[in-house]
Order: structure tokens, then C-alpha cells, then sequence
């Protein structure tokens, strides 16, 4: 618009590129900044105490702001997607293409989910993962109703330490750690939405294309919240 060049949707040659920095928060750093004060509690001994229960009695009230945040999470879901489909021309249309792109995303779910993260339960603690499972159910449906795996964490470690007995110091330092940097799900969607946002605009994908989308999602998955909102807020403006 600025130099009057035509920009051509299939020609990457005629793409305008920006750089642009959004503030967010450092989940990341967050979990390395809590290691290390952490640490250092542990160091300080009976002087340290005081400090370890403020930051226990700031977990204990954080669970339960999110349990209520959790409890109002559908209705503010149900006025957001209905102002979207307000917004649509032909809504028929719209969700036939969204059902196609929503059973891709929960087939790919569901083979991780169900098949491979369980196979390997089974090799590594040589047991069937049925009783495990089964005692994360309110941290499964949790992360189903928020898709947050942030949100979710205070229940996951609830849900470990209280049903499944695992060690609170393994429970508070591994999860915090798997929920930013192995966000699968999070890598999964990403690549998929990519492709379908690219077949919308009528752009030809072919192969090399899909598994560079694929590959790219899963090492920048520790960005991909952080760009996500970003530019989700751009498009709405």
C-alpha cells in the first residue's frame, strides 16, 4: 500500500515481512526463576521456612481461583462463540469446513493420547496404565474444558500427588517443566490450523510443505502461545 507493489498470493517473492515484539509472560522463566528460589529455601534451612509457607499458602488460594475460573469457563465460552457465529454469511458452509479440520486435530489427539503416550507407559513402568488414567480424570477433564495445560497444572499435580502417590518434589518440578516445553497438542493443532488456514486461502501445499509445518510446530512450540495471542489480536483488530 506504501509503495504501490502488487503482492501476489502464491509468489513469496512479493510477501511483505515485519518484525514485531509482543510483552508477554516468560512461562519459561518463571519455572527456572522458582528452581532456583527453590533451591535456595532448601539451603537456608529452618530461616527459609517463612518463605516456603507464603509461597504454599499462595498455591492453596491460587487453586481456588481456578477452580472457579474453571466453573464460569463455559459461559463465557458460549457468548464467545456465539458472537462468532453471528458474524457468519453462511454458517452451513463454515461448519462443515471446521468439522472436517476438527476430527483431523482430535484423530491426531487421539492417536497420541490414547495409543502411543499409553504404549509407552506400558514399556517403561512394564504395567497397564488403566488405574493411572483413571485417577487423572479430573486433571483430563480439566485440561478438556480450558484447553490450558497452565490452567490445568494446579489439578495435575493434585491429581498425581493425592491419587497416584508420586513424590511432591518429582510432581512440582517435572510438570511445570513438561507443561511449557512439551506441549505436543499444542505443536499438533498448530501445524494442522497452518494447513487449513493455507487451503482457505487456496494455496497449494505439497508434502515438503506439510512436514516442514509439522517440524516447525514442534520446535517452536515454546513460542507458538506467545504468537498465537499476538497475532490472533492483530487479526481481530
Amino acid at each position: 500500500e506504501k509503495t504501490g507493489a502488487m503482492i501476489y498470493r502464491k509468489d513469496k517473492d512479493t510477501w511483505r515481512f515485519e518484525d514485531d515484539w509482543a510483552s508477554s509472560t516468560n512461562i519459561l522463566g518463571l519455572v527456572v526463576f522458582g528452581v532456583v528460589t527453590g533451591i535456595a529455601i532448601a539451603q537456608c534451612g529452618e530461616e527459609g521456612k517463612p518463605l516456603l509457607r507464603f509461597f504454599e499458602s499462595i498455591s492453596i488460594v491460587m487453586m481456588k481461583v481456578t477452580t472457579w475460573i474453571i466453573h464460569l469457563t463455559p459461559i463465557g465460552v458460549c457468548f464467545l462463540i456465539a458472537g462468532q457465529i453471528l458474524e457468519m454469511k453462511d454458517v452451513a458452509a463454515e461448519f462443515a469446513r471446521l468439522g472436517l479440520y476438527f476430527f483431523t486435530v482430535l484423530l491426531g489427539l487421539f492417536i497420541h493420547g490414547c495409543i502411543i503416550l499409553p504404549g509407552i507407559y506400558v514399556i517403561v513402568t512394564r504395567t497397564l496404565p488403566f488405574r493411572f488414567i483413571a485417577n487423572m480424570g479430573n486433571a483430563i477433564v480439566t485440561a478438556f474444558g480450558t484447553a490450558s495445560s497452565s490452567a490445568t497444572l494446579p489439578v495435575t499435580i493434585n491429581s498425581l500427588e493425592e491419587k497416584n502417590g508420586v513424590d511432591s518434589r518429582i510432581a512440582r518440578f517435572v510438570l511445570p517443566i513438561g507443561a511449557t516445553i512439551n506441549m505436543d497438542g499444542t505443536a499438533l493443532y498448530e501445524a494442522v490450523a497452518a494447513l487449513f488456514i493455507a487451503q482457505l486461502s487456496g494455496v497449494d501445499v505439497n508434502i515438503g510443505q506439510v512436514i516442514c509445518s509439522f517440524k516447525g510446530a514442534k520446535r517452536w512450540q515454546l513460542c507458538l502461545k506467545i504468537v498465537k495471542m499476538h497475532y490472533l489480536k492483530k487479526f481481530l483488530n
